[in-house]
């Protein structure tokens, strides 16, 4: 089989419609590392992946983005701390499914503009 071309992600992009508070959300709130703003663009980097806020480029592109899942050593501390900080989360952290080697936490909320987002931890025996 040949080797698939796609390696990673690279970026992804997030719908900003108010990119200052976006930017403060994603900065002071969740605490990504801010890389620099370019226009009417902003980025972060989480791990590996870049994340760009940017304001829908046209009605097609104004909608909810998909929904990012942040990985999180420890879902309670990180759900308590980001509550904490002002994040409204749709649920508090539940079991998602027990596999045979670990079980699978998550808990979701909403950004500035309303993009359903998730932490989620994968808890080993």
């Amino acid at each position: 089989m040949a080797t698939p071309p796609i390696e990673n992600i690279g970026q992804i992009a997030i719908r900003a419609r108010d990119l200052p508070a976006a930017v403060a959300f994603y900065r002071d709130v969740l605490g990504l590392e801010y890389l620099f703003e370019a226009g009417s663009l902003a980025f972060f980097m989480c791990g590996e992946v870049r994340i760009m806020l940017s304001p829908p480029e046209l009605d097609e592109f104004d909608h909810p983005s998909s929904t990012v899942y942040f990985r999180v050593p420890d879902l309670q501390a990180a759900y308590d701390e980001l509550s904490e900080r002002g994040v409204t989360f749709v649920d508090e952290p539940h079991l998602i499914a027990k596999l045979p080697d670990h079980e699978l936490w998550m808990a979701f909320f909403r950004d500035t503009d309303g993009n359903l987002m998730a932490l989620m931890s994968e808890v080993r025996d």
